[in-house]
């Protein structure tokens, strides 16, 4: 069995990472679910859908559930899942982050999780011109 991936992101973020990794990868090898939150939702109804797109990914492994950004909405409703659910919440997504997880699908939830945050931190650059 697989980790499943749920993407809880503002808006359209989540679905054009996800979309690009794909396409860098071939294929999208891992179970996977794209919430995307609008600015001006009902948290209460955005929790009660990723609590049901959590159910539908976990196939006994866990669900490594992404979020855009540290103390967000979708942070936030990524953060209850927590005390619910055998997920493991990363937020901060970046492309390298979620191509990572598409290489290594195969591994248990916690190594997915920190090959996930490898890949977003070692993807991270400051170009100085010696890039």
């Amino acid at each position: 069995m697989r980790v499943g991936l749920l993407i809880i992101t503002h808006d359209a973020v989540g679905k054009a990472i996800l979309e690009t990794a794909t396409k860098i990868i071939g294929i999208c090898p891992i179970a996977t679910e794209l919430l995307p939150v609008p600015m001006d939702c009902n948290c209460d109804h955005f929790y009660a859908q990723a609590c049901d797109l959590v159910n539908q990914l976990d196939s006994g492994s866990g669900v490594v559930v992404l979020t855009d950004m540290f103390g967000g909405t979708p942070s936030n409703i990524a953060n209850r899942l927590a005390k619910a659910h055998n997920v493991q919440v990363i937020s901060g997504m970046n492309l390298p982050m979620v191509v990572r997880i598409l290489n290594y699908a195969n591994l248990e939830i916690d190594e997915v999780a920190i090959k996930a945050r490898e890949g977003g931190r070692e993807g991270i650059f400051i170009c100085d011109g010696e890039c």
